[in-house]
């Protein structure tokens, strides 16, 4: 079993950043994790992900240019670095992470996920 614990979220003016963490407990292994968002009245969404060798990244349209996912495989973590934040930013966003070193954009490929960590950006 793999615990993950999201940190970082809260309340932020738009334009400005925010840094979320994902620590994993447990049995870690080589793992392709992922970060999720679910706003109010919509459907969960891929933000981006990335391979456990970090070779391979993918990023949602609505947010490449603007937010890097990156990760520290000594401390199990992965981060999510977030610039330039706007209203529509604002969800719940879920650390996620699959048992395969490889990547997929769709919430059914991963096993894990963490409790979710509520980030809103005014206006």
């Amino acid at each position: 079993q793999v615990q993950l614990v999201e940190s970082g979220g809260g309340l932020v003016q738009a334009g400005g950043s925010l840094r979320l963490s994902c620590a994993a407990a447990g049995r870690t292994f080589e793992n392709g994790r992922g970060w999720f968002r679910q706003a109010p009245g919509k459907e969960r969404e891929v933000v981006a992900v990335i391979s456990w060798g970090g070779g391979r990244t993918y990023y949602a349209d609505s947010i490449k240019g603007r937010f890097t996912i990156s990760r520290d495989n000594a401390k199990n973590t992965v981060f999510l670095q977030m610039n330039s934040l706007k209203p529509d930013d604002t969800a719940v966003y879920y650390c996620a992470a699959r048992p395969f070193a490889g990547v997929v954009t769709y919430s059914s490929g991963y096993t894990y996920w963490g409790q979710g960590t509520q980030v809103t950006v005014s206006s």
